[in-house]
This record gives structure tokens, sequence and C-alpha cells, in this order.
């Protein structure tokens, strides 16, 4: 028992009270493991915790403090904006009347267009559309045009803060206007008293014109001035005059699918208008009508339906050619009158029997022969002495396109630009017998070609007018200078830009068919300019006169011996020329024309009554099949004046020359505008041509030599093929090198084809 007491071991702990030295076995001081006491690690722990905590508020109040900064310059910049805002409001609106003499104008004025005899063209302005109750259109129009146009109008308090700043962001994100945040009212407002500049002081106006609106008026009082005053395009005021214009129908009948094309029209009237591009009309309607299914105004199967049967537009409604000269009478009436403040009567210079003959003429011919030699456009205009245009056709089928290709289309004239460049000859001193070389020069590295690569050799000026030489042309322009050429293209009456170069001769340089016509004028009237103009008087519909044409004076523009010399020749290419197709019993003269590759064909020719121009060809500037001159324009304008000369006494053409066997050249000054001289006056009816100052009927010319038959040399730019015989010279043909770039730079055939 004592031995298994002894042989237990017990630990002892030496230095412990509880330690014994007859316990026996004993730990050492350096083998005893002292365990770290809780509390002292918890006082590590909570130091640490401390040291973070005190990290963390200390960013904690960082951050607050920033975002109390922040907050507090937002709150300064804020008011700060404010008042400036407020400086502006005040400062802008302080420029305005006083808000208690605001009122709502009166309705835009109607415009009557009449012809010389009073018979109706068109109505613009208002289109003759009466004024509709918001109850009595049909209800799917305010409906449409609050859908896509402002769809919390019933909501907002004319300004909708929602809809401005998501334009804002658009806008900034996309770097361009593209949207607007104006409501109906702030549209309302700046119809009514505003004009369209983006300016900052008239969206400041517009605001407040918007809120005193919204003051005076209710909701649909608002909605339904908009929709009687709001432009819908091609000339179409309120929704009545607008579904008469493209339906055919009162805005009381309008259908879903109809109203929602008119909505559309409301974001671009002109790019959008269905009688200008039916297919984006249609494009835009579709937005609308899925606007109506996203706001409830309409229902799925409705939206179906309208998708299924969209509109279509009357296609009897403003068609006809007239409608191009209401177009450029309601362009020129701004600078005649200003603002308009009632309705009125503008009385124009057109005959409309001669503008349905004319219509007749172009369109018939493209009927019968446009697949046939690929011509689908045509373009007329005819101008009296006194400068009035009796008959203005810009286009096969005005409802299809309004483009007016009659004054503002520019399309190379070919060789009907060549009077000017025998003009300039006759005026540095040559005559109608002057002798010419018609053989192949080279001038710098251009070559100008005859039609056909035919030559005639030694010809008199008459001669190469009539046929319409190239060669003589370029020589002559080389003789006398682009420069003078050019100098009496625009004395009479050419306006566009004309490039002085040597390939101007062949008529290179675009132009409208209204202003070559009209520098044909003075051929035909003894040698003055008259002011073209379609506008005879404007009158308020009581009869009070606002405007009224008087004639004015006529500068005279060329020499009377010029006159008769310039018109024996241009006579002798109706007679025996490249114009025969358009003789008829009445003196007459003229000249055709033909740009590269039949691109354009042209007849410009006049009697001592009218002048007048035609033109063919295609909008994208493709060939015709061989059309020229003397082809279809000779053709349309034969008809045309017949018509238009019908019952009228014959009057020989002004001017007088007779030809001589010699060709004496004489240099002769180029004569000044003479004011002095008394300008012709307007006819007393329509057809009848007025008396213009003018020596006594010409003589005929006795000609040295007849002109051949041939075919219009247009604007050829062929290289030249063998040459024709040239016979005895008495003006030796120009070397190559003679003239050569009239700048001092190289002429190529790539520069001539660019008019360059």
């Amino acid at each position: 028992m004592a031995n298994r007491r002894d042989s237990r071991i017990e630990p002892s702990f030496e230095g412990s009270p509880r330690a014994k030295p007859s316990d026996g076995f004993s730990v050492s001081e350096e083998d005893r493991v002292v365990p770290r006491t809780r509390k002292s690690a918890a006082k590590g722990k909570s130091a640490k915790a401390k040291s973070r905590g005190r990290g963390r508020d200390r960013n904690r109040r960082g951050l607050l403090g920033i975002a109390t900064r922040l907050v507090y310059w937002c709150f300064v910049l804020c008011i700060w904006g404010g008042i400036a805002v407020a400086g502006i409001v005040v400062y802008y609106g302080a420029k305005m009347p006083a808000a208690t003499t605001w009122s709502i104008p009166d309705r835009a004025p109607n415009i009557k267009i009449v012809s010389v005899d009073g018979g109706l063209i068109a109505n613009r302005g208002m289109s003759g559309g009466e004024a509709v109750g918001l109850h009595e259109m049909s209800p799917y129009i305010p409906e449409a045009v609050v859908a896509i146009e402002d769809r919390r109008f019933y909501s907002h308090f004319g300004i909708d803060p929602i809809g401005l700043s998501r334009a804002m962001v658009t806008n900034l994100l996309g770097r361009h206007f593209s949207q607007g945040g104006s409501t109906l009212t702030q549209q309302l407002a700046k119809n009514l008293f505003l004009t369209p500049d983006r300016t900052l002081e008239r969206k400041v106006q517009e605001v407040l014109l918007a809120l005193w609106l919204e003051h005076k008026h209710t909701k649909d009082q608002i909605l339904e001035m908009y929709l009687n005053r709001v432009y819908f395009g091609s000339g179409a005021y309120g929704v009545e005059a607008a579904s008469r214009r493209y339906f055919g129908k009162s805005a009381r009948d309008v259908s879903l699918s109809e109203a929602a094309l008119l909505a559309g029209l409301l974001k671009a009237p002109s790019k959008l208008s269905p009688a200008r591009d039916p297919k984006a009309a249609e494009e835009r309607a579709q937005l609308v009508l899925a606007a109506m299914r996203e706001e409830g105004k309409i229902s799925d199967k409705e939206y179906k339906v309208a998708l299924s049967a969209p509109a279509t537009r009357a296609p009897s409604y403003w068609t006809g050619s007239e409608n191009y000269v209401a177009d450029t009478v309601m362009d020129e009436l701004p600078d005649l009158v200003g603002d308009l403040r009632g309705d009125i009567v503008i009385n124009t210079t057109v005959d409309l029997n001669l503008q349905k003959l004319a219509e007749q003429s172009i369109r018939r011919l493209i009927d019968e022969s446009g697949k046939k030699l690929n011509v689908t456009q045509g373009a007329l205009v005819s101008i009296d002495d006194s400068g009035a245009v009796r008959a203005m056709v810009g286009g096969y089928d005005y409802s299809t396109s309004q483009f007016d290709r009659a004054s503002e289309a520019r399309r190379q004239p070919g060789s009907a630009f060549k009077p000017f460049v025998y003009m300039a000859a006759l005026e540095a001193g040559r005559t109608p017998d002057s002798i010419r070389n018609d053989a192949p020069i080279k001038i710098g590295k251009w070559t100008p070609d005859n039609y056909g690569g035919k030559y005639y050799g030694k010809v008199t000026l008459a001669t190469a007018l009539a046929k319409s030489l190239n060669s003589v042309a370029a020589q002559l322009t080389m003789e006398v200078g682009p420069d003078a050429v050019v100098e009496a293209a625009h004395r009479m009456g050419i306006q566009s830009d004309l490039q002085a170069n040597t390939s101007i001769a062949l008529g290179t340089s675009e132009v409208t068919p209204l202003e070559l016509t009209s520098a044909y004028v003075p051929f035909a009237n003894g040698g003055y300019k008259p002011d073209i103009h379609f506008i005879q008087r404007i009158t308020t519909a009581a009869g009070k006169v606002l405007y009224e044409n008087n004639g004015g004076s006529a500068p005279r523009v060329i020499k009377a011996d010029i006159v008769g010399m310039m018109n024996s020749m241009m006579t002798g290419t109706v007679e025996v020329g490249t114009a025969k197709k358009a003789a008829f019993n009445w003196p007459s003269a003229g000249k055709t024309g033909t740009s590269q590759n039949s691109r354009d064909a042209w007849f410009v020719g006049y009697t001592a009554n009218l002048t007048t121009g035609v033109w063919f060809g295609n909008d994208d500037g493709s060939a015709m099949k061989k059309v020229t001159g003397g082809a279809l324009p000779a053709q349309a304008w034969h008809e045309f004046m017949v018509a238009a000369h019908e019952g009228v006494p014959v009057r020989p053409l002004p001017g007088t020359w007779k030809s001589t066997p010699s060709d004496t050249i004489v240099p002769d000054e180029i004569p000044s505008a003479d004011a002095s001289q008394p300008p012709p006056a307007p006819p007393a009816a329509v057809g009848q041509s007025a008396p213009v100052a003018q020596a006594p009927a010409p003589a005929r010319q006795v000609r040295t030599t007849r002109p051949a038959e041939t075919v219009d040399a247009g604007g050829g730019f062929d290289m030249p093929g063998d040459s024709g015989e040239t016979g005895s010279i008495k003006h030796p043909v120009p070397p190559g090198n003679v003239g050569g770039p009239t700048k001092k730079r190289q002429t190529s055939i790539l520069s001539i084809l660019g008019g360059g």
C-alpha cells in the first residue's frame, strides 16, 4: 500500500502555497506555462477597435462634410441661378407690352390668287378653310395631336417640366438639337404672337405668353385655337384646310388613319407633307397611331385596322400646273406687302387658258414619247414684252412633285446660250455676214466638235448660228473674250453665276428656264430689259390697293441695230435651221440647245408678242435618247405659240438689217443702260403684246449663204473626227495655242465637262 501511494505521481508547483516538499515530482519555473488572462486580451482588442472606429468616424465626418458643402454650394448656386433666371425673365418680360393689352389676334388671312381675267388659281394662307369647333371636328384629330405632341397637355400648367427636362437631356447627350420641350400652349403662343427665331428672348416671351393663355382660356379653347391655326404643310393652315387639301373632305369626316397623318405633319409640315413625300408621311402616321394606343386613346383593334387602311390623299385637289405659279407668288408676297392683317386678293399676270395649253402640251409629249425617249420632265415659261409672265409650267405633275423646274432647276443650256456669244461679237463690230471658217480647232487642250463631226468650211455668222456650229461659236468667244460673253448674258437678264472660260461658248454654265427665257425678251421687244413679274396687283377683300406693278422704267440693254441683226440671224434657226418644227404663220426667231449626251433639250423662241422657253429632261440628269432642242421642245413651243397667237394681228420682229457683200469690221461700243428710252407698256389684254418703241418692220435679209439643214449641235464635247472641207479661208482658223486658257491655266476636257 505504501509503495502504491509512493509510486503515485502528483503534480507539484514550486512556489505555490499548495506545494509541499514531500510531494515528490515537481515542475520548475521555466517549465511552467502561464496563459494570458482574458482581461489583458480584451484590453488589446478594445484598443484596436477603438482605433478603427475613430478612423471610421473621421471618414464619416469627412464625407459628411463634403456632402454638406456640396449641398450648400448647390443650394447657393440654385439661389443665384434662380435670381439670374428671374432677372432674365424680368428683363425680357419688361420689353413686352403690358399683359392687360394682350389679346388673341385674328386668324391668319386667306390669300386668293387669281388669273389676269379673274379666274381662281389657288387659295393660300388659310386655303379657304373655315374655323372648326373642337366638338365639330373628328374626335380622332385632337386625340392624335395630344398623343404625339403633348401627352400631358391636360395636366400641365402651360409648361411641361418633365418634357422639357427630357428634351434637354436628349439634346445634351446627342450634342445637337433634336427634341423640343414646347407644349401645345407654347406652340400656340409662338404662332399667335412671336416669330420662329430660336433666341433666348423669344423663348422667355413664349413661356410668359403660354402662362397667360393658360390663365385666360380653358384647355379645350387652347387646343381648338391651335388646331385651327397651325400649319400642316403645302400651304394649308388649320385642320379644315388641311383635310380638304389632302383628303378632299371636311375635318368633321376625317378617319383615324387620316387624323394620324395630320397629327404627324406637325413635326415638319413641309418635309412630311404627303403631297411631297407620301412615304415619310405614312411612316410618321404609324408613330402617331402607336402613341395613341400607348396612351389608351384607341384599342388594339382600332390600331390594327388603321394600319391596314392607311390614309390616301385626294388626287384631284391642288393638281394643275397653276400651283407652280401660286407657289412663286407666295414666295414674292412678303417682300411686297409685309405682314398681312386681313384677307387679300392677288391679281397675277398669268392667263389660265395659256397655262392649261402649256401644261397639256408638256404632258402629252411626255405621255406619247417619254418611255421611248427616256423623258420624264418638262418645263415651259412664256413672258410678254412687258416682262409679265403669262404661263409657267414647272413639271409634269404638280401633285406628285412640287419642285419648280422652271424657276428653281439649273441646267446646262447648251447652244441655247449661243445668242449671247453672237451678240457680244456683233457689239465688237462683226456682222451676220462676217465669214468664219468652220473647221476643227484646238483651244488649249480643248477641241470643240460639231455635232456628228461634220464641218462646212467658210460660212457667215448667220449660217453658223442657224446651224449651231460649235467651232465658230468657240472662235467668236476667243475673239471677244469670255468675259464679254458673260457680261452680255448678265446684261440681258441671266442671274446665275457664269464661268468666264472658253466653254461658255457652248453653254456649260447652268441657268434656269425662267432666267434664260427672260434674257431673250429684249430681242423680242426691241432691246429693253423689263422687270419679270407674276403679280400685277394686290388688294384687300374690300378692294383697297396694297400694291400695283406700274411697269416702271425698262432700261435699254442692247442697241436697235444689234437687235435687228440678232433677229435676222435667229429667224434663220426657225426658217431653215435647227428649229424648223417650231415655225408657224408668225415672224419668229429663237435658238435650240442640247447639252452633252442629250441630258437637256431646249428651245427658246419669240415673236413680237411672246417669248417662250421650253425644256425637257430628267430630274436625275440621266441622258435622253437622242432628244435635241429641235425635237420635243420645238414641238411643244409650236403647239403653245399657235394657240397663244390665235386671232392676234401679225406683227414683225423689231429691228432692221440688210446683208452686205463686204465684211467690214468696225469696233462698236457696248451699249449702256439707257432709261430715257420709252419702255414697253403692259399689254391691254392677254395674247396681245404692248406697243414697243422700235423701228419699222425689218427688211428680210438677203443671205450670202443659205443655212443647210442640220440637227442641233447642242453642247457636244466629243473630240473631232475627220475634218470637213475648209475651202477658202478669209478669217483663218486659230492655231492650237491661240487664246489658250483664258486665265493662264490648263483647260482639260474634264474641266470643260465640269463647267470649269
